[in-house]
């Protein structure tokens, strides 16, 4: 459990005023010399112990007794990426449905009860999980773990319920319409994988989608994919891995098997199917003060055998408040309150994304700073830049673990991959063997600047003829879904 201390405010006044007759020591000059970064200390992660419940479910259980806290989660293994075609939205929408009544409670006599034990129950959805997450005392578990049981196992999925989180959901697309950095984020999944592609959409769906989506549309998706053989259950806290295995047992040891899960397939990405080069795509945001820019490509799967070279490129690209991105945009040029990068691991090849919201009036000279540290990672990284991003990685790992909800959040994270827990343990390792040919490999193969999807959101009137006069590449107009505008 994370401990903060707070200031003792009628404290403040007495420390800032110095004692009669004192002598008031010299100001000290600032330090130019930034702390040196101390060598990482070994990582001991606690047992990871599988078993599996005759019914299929998974059982992963850590034993952690430092307090009497357990944190679970159960991870079903499908997530946006099964929404049928014109459906998308409903893997989100089925997780949100789960605790607004279950069992024999409706929506507020679930709240209450979780008020009641003290406990934290939530539920959501990505890609390729929709998890179930639960925080208790060792004293209410069993309570607690019923509960959780009832929302995965027995969702009654109101009526009432679903007719409101489906008005706001509504209600939340059309807010999206006026946030540039949501039509970017759109127009670039569509643009870089294609609206046919389960990463080209958003896992919140469009209009039309949301308002397709009927109650038995979210029934049929939680019969299908809420099932044992398709679920991991990660218990981690003050139980033993019997206690956590008879806990498992008596809640979700009723839970019927489903049908065989097959592992999904993903078509092509639309920026694969056919070789183009870098364009740069305007989606219209007529005055708006910023532009939001999304620069990028098709990336890798979180099983890439490149994993540890790419963390320790990206982060000197653009994954650290220091990196290069952030440093130049920011700290040198002031165009922006901060840039970054990363590569969005999911079963199948995430994105690889650079981005920042800028002052429009800077955006041609953005663009400029975007390519040239794009085409800067691609040559050999200094061997002291090499060997800090190195012990960045290391030093903040060990902040990953430090509650009982960490751990569970760091195991749940790897379940939809096939990676293997005891990857977890070697993480400082991997990264400490990286080198500087193997950095130099990855941003060669991953990050080519003749071949970027380029998506800016701003005022097309102010943007497009300082964009088109850089001559980086050819200007396109887009709508938030990639699609061409037909312009006058």
């Amino acid at each position: 459990m994370r401990t903060r201390i707070a200031a003792v405010a009628l404290a403040l006044p007495l420390a800032l005023t110095p004692a009669v007759g004192a002598t008031q020591a010299a100001p000290q000059a600032a330090s130019t010399t930034p702390p040196k970064l101390a060598a990482p200390k070994a990582l001991t992660l606690p047992a990871m112990v599988q078993r599996t419940l005759p019914n299929g479910l998974t059982l992963v259980v850590v034993e952690h007794h430092e307090l009497p806290l357990v944190d679970a989660a159960l991870v079903v293994r499908t997530g946006a990426e099964a929404d049928p075609a014109g459906k998308a939205g409903l893997a989100t929408l089925t997780a949100n449905m789960l605790d607004e009544g279950a069992g024999s409670r409706d929506a507020l006599a679930l709240a209450e009860q979780v008020g009641f034990l003290a406990i934290a129950l939530g539920t959501g959805a990505g890609f390729e999980q929709s998890t179930v997450s639960l925080h208790s005392t060792r004293a209410t578990l069993d309570s607690a773990f019923g509960l959780m049981a009832d929302v995965v196992m027995r969702p009654t999925f109101p009526d009432k319920e679903f007719d409101r989180l489906k008005s706001e959901r509504l209600t939340s697309l059309l807010q999206e319409q006026d946030r540039g950095p949501a039509l970017a984020n759109r127009a670039f999944a569509a643009l870089v994988y294609g609206e046919e592609h389960p990463y080209g959409r958003s896992a919140s769906g469009v209009k039309e989608t949301a308002e397709s989506l009927t109650r038995d549309d979210v029934v049929n998706f939680w019969k299908r994919w809420y099932v044992p053989n398709n679920a991991t259950l990660v218990i981690v806290g003050d139980v033993s891995v019997a206690e956590a295995e008879a806990l498992a047992t008596r809640a979700f040891g009723g839970w019927a098997r489903g049908a065989a899960v097959v592992p999904p397939t993903y078509p092509t990405p639309a920026s694969l199917r056919a070789t183009k080069a870098t364009t740069i795509y305007v989606v219209d945001k007529p005055k708006a003060p910023q532009s939001s820019f999304r620069v990028g490509s098709v990336g890798v799967a979180r099983s890439t055998r490149d994993y540890f070279p790419l963390m320790v490129m990206n982060t000197a690209l653009g994954g650290s408040f220091t990196a290069r991105l952030n440093n130049n945009l920011r700290e040198q040029k002031g165009y922006t309150y901060g840039a970054s990068s990363g590569f969005t691991m999911r079963r199948g090849a995430g994105p690889f994304t650079a981005s920042a919201e800028v002052v429009a009036a800077k955006t041609d000279s953005a663009l400029f700073e975007f390519m040239k540290e794009l085409d800067n990672i691609r040559k050999p990284l200094p061997a002291a830049e090499l060997a800090k991003t190195k012990r960045y990685l290391q030093l903040g790992y060990a902040e990953r673990f430090e509650t009982t909800g960490d751990i569970a959040s760091q195991i749940a994270q790897l379940i939809p991959y096939g990676v293997p827990l005891t990857s977890l343990s070697a993480f400082n390792a991997g990264v400490g063997a990286v080198t500087g040919a193997e950095v130099q490999r990855v941003a060669n193969k991953y990050v080519d600047p003749s071949k970027l999807t380029i998506v800016i959101a701003g005022d097309r009137a102010t943007i497009e003829p300082a964009l088109k006069a850089t001559k980086i590449a050819p200007v396109e107009v887009r709508d938030a879904r990639g699609r061409p505008v037909i312009t006058p």
